[in-house]
């Protein structure tokens, strides 16, 4: 079984969802039992409502759970690397990069978190203050120094 890294926040924000579905599931249960009692399923809008409703909690809690069961949670270590838990920044021409970087599921560009898994992660993983990352993208090759490294 492959195991997932997590940091501590991302396996709590994990663990809160399962909690969350899991306080949601008896009230979509119970309005699936209304629904059933009012008849006819095959045109009843609120039986295939409550059914949808009800398989995407029950998936959304045998995802968390599969994903509680897999997890690893990654402990800080001494960061004159960067690894999971560390914030990099860098450097490419005249732009500064800030990335956090975060477990294999909580990857988020769009918040600058990124995980091992991505192709900047890989390439940055146990570097140190003072390196140079080169990577190929389909615009071309592009180099970043990494000028801070913080946990």
């Amino acid at each position: 079984m492959n195991k997932i890294r997590f940091t501590k926040e991302g396996f709590a924000k994990i663990q809160k969802d399962y909690e969350e579905f899991l306080a949601q599931r008896p009230a979509v249960v119970e309005d699936l039992k209304k629904a059933r009692e009012m008849g006819d399923l095959s045109e009843n809008g609120y039986y295939k409502a409550s059914r949808q409703k009800l398989s995407f909690i029950d998936g959304q809690l045998f995802r968390c759970k599969i994903q509680m069961k897999q997890a690893v949670i990654v402990e800080e270590t001494n960061h004159n690397s960067i690894d999971i838990g560390t914030t990099v920044t860098l450097k490419e021409n005249n732009t500064t990069l800030i990335y956090t970087i975060v477990g294999d599921l909580e990857a988020n560009p769009a918040e600058k978190k990124i995980s091992l898994l991505s192709p900047l992660g890989r390439a940055l993983e146990g570097k140190k203050l003072g390196d140079t990352v080169a990577l190929t993208l389909p615009k071309g090759k592009i180099t970043y120094t990494i000028i801070s490294i913080t946990s």
